[in-house]
């Protein structure tokens, strides 16, 4: 199961209005649990096998999950880029490089903005439209949730 794969399913559980699902497929364990009005938070825990098979295990290429959406009220004009998974939030490549992009960086369309690292892969998360950066949504080395707000962009 790649992790397109449990994006999708993490999606459609919390969208089903089921309390919680468990799955296990061969080497991986997942268990979903959503949040009905008034309960505690989502939480989701994915276990997956020892980590010598893990890391010989190629990757697959993420496919783009249009994380670009339109904010409501006062910050309507600008576009909100949004988390496309589960991870910890990097605005750098490394500790000793400097930030993807700060307030005020012009960005195109594929320029990289941040790392989202989940279940030891780095991915780049790329801009899906041209613009300014308004505003840094979330701190470095931070936890992001599945279609988290990380930045505001004018697109004009």
């Amino acid at each position: 199961m790649d992790l397109k794969e449990i994006q999708n399913l993490i999606k459609f559980v919390s969208n089903s209005g089921v309390a919680e699902v468990k799955l296990e497929t061969g080497e991986i364990k997942i268990t979903i649990r959503t949040t009905l009005e008034g309960n505690s938070p989502d939480i989701t825990y994915v276990q997956q096998a020892p980590m010598q098979q893990v890391m010989s295990a190629t990757p697959a290429p993420l496919a783009p999950v249009n994380p670009v959406v339109t904010a409501p009220d006062e910050n309507s004009k600008y576009v909100t880029i949004k988390s496309p998974m589960i991870g910890t939030f990097y605005r750098k490549p490394s500790p000793d490089k400097a930030v993807f992009v700060e307030v005020g960086t012009t960005i195109s369309k594929g320029d990289v903005l941040c790392v989202v690292e989940a279940m030891k892969l780095f991915n780049e998360i790329e801009a899906e439209i041209s613009g300014k950066i308004v505003k840094v949504l979330v701190d470095d080395m931070s936890p992001v949730e599945f279609d988290q707000p990380l930045f505001l962009v004018d697109p004009s």
